[in-house]
């Protein structure tokens, strides 16, 4: 498996999991929000920043009909046009924010809903793309986005195995290379028990790609038993708020949760390690407390050994505890003064 890189940082097995904070509408329309998002993912740890490029008008059509309201989320009896026009990053702002984000040693890339979403984002030369769940099965846009021949972050929410071979194949088709997976639950707020994490090595097995996880629970638990898992990736949603009303922040971090869950994530790929059952450094000084072969009780010379002169005790020093049914019944060769640690050179063998 090979890893993606999104401006010379290699993401995958063997490379620190990218962090991403997913500002989404989480703005409320202002650009002086979107810019304090920014900042306060870059102070929480983030390694990346993401937006999503579309307008009310690229992503549905104005119309109030039944399919057309939301039932059954958090965003009950909505209209869908209504929702994506409240909840949209204005274009204009997006390179301002792009050349931000560079300032601040972050990346920023977005997840284009259409083909003009795709001509814009090339246009401002963003270095990757995210491709959302709900547009898996997208496949002419997959396409377009693949010809870009730059990464592609892939979401598969609600996604068959089949959907999401469909989309990789389509993607690898059009020329794409570099290809990351997110294992996703496309509940807003999701239930760690519906996640389904186990799924991430079968991703990662099956298509051969990095792959993380898109998580919309409010449970620190979550990425990181994902990064136990192997997920090379993890993907939040970052508010400055939750007091404040907005289609998002209900399944959005806060930058003090944001940093925990960075820290917690940390900690988790710092632990993984590797398969190794050498002492630790750590370990050295406490190996003297495993237990070794001592004397017990003043032994004169020519005193055979037993089980109430000699004992497995901490702490070591002695002969290992395995051979304490060789040394009984040996005679001691010359005064063993109790408290000393039996050696090989103290007895004469049976």
């Amino acid at each position: 498996m090979n890893p993606i890189s999104i401006q010379e940082r290699s993401i995958g097995p063997g490379h620190p999991v990218y962090i991403i904070a997913e500002v989404s509408a989480n703005h409320n329309q202002s650009y002086e929000e979107a810019v304090r998002i920014f900042h306060a993912a870059k102070e929480a740890g983030a390694d990346a920043v993401k937006l999503q490029t579309y307008t009310a008008d690229t992503m549905t059509i104005a119309c109030s009909r039944e399919p057309f309201l939301v039932r059954g989320t958090i965003w009950e009896g909505r209209n869908l046009h209504e929702l994506y026009r409240e909840a949209f990053t204005p274009w204009e702002w997006q390179p301002k924010l792009l050349a931000l984000a560079r300032q601040l040693g972050m990346h920023c890339f977005s997840t284009p809903f259409d083909h003009t979403a795709v001509d814009f984002l090339e246009a401002a030369q963003f270095p990757a793309y995210k491709i959302a769940s709900f547009e898996l099965v997208d496949l002419p846009l997959i396409e377009r986005i693949a010809r870009t021949g730059k990464p592609i972050i892939m979401s598969t929410g609600m996604g068959t195995l089949a959907e999401i071979d469909e989309a990789v194949r389509t993607a690898r088709g059009a020329g794409a290379v570099e290809i990351a997976l997110l294992k996703c639950t496309s509940a807003y707020p999701s239930r760690p028990e519906e996640m389904n994490l186990r799924t991430i090595p079968h991703l990662s097995k099956a298509f051969q790609v990095p792959v993380g996880l898109s998580d919309h629970t409010l449970a620190m638990a979550v990425p990181v038993t994902a990064v136990s898992l192997g997920a090379c990736i993890i993907e939040k949603h970052l508010a400055l708020s939750r007091e404040v009303p907005g289609p998002d922040t209900l399944f959005s971090l806060v930058p003090d949760e944001f940093r925990q869950m960075v820290q917690a994530v940390r900690t988790a790929e710092k632990a993984l390690g590797e398969v190794n059952y050498a002492i630790t450094a750590g370990e050295r000084a406490t190996s003297s407390f495993r237990r070794s072969l001592f004397v017990v009780e003043d032994v004169p010379a020519g005193q055979l050994l037993t089980k109430e002169n000699v004992r497995s005790i901490r702490p070591a020093g002695g002969l290992p505890p395995k051979y304490l049914g060789q040394v009984l019944g040996c005679m001691a060769q010359v005064d063993i003064a109790r408290g000393t640690p039996l050696a090989w050179n103290l007895i004469t063998l049976k």
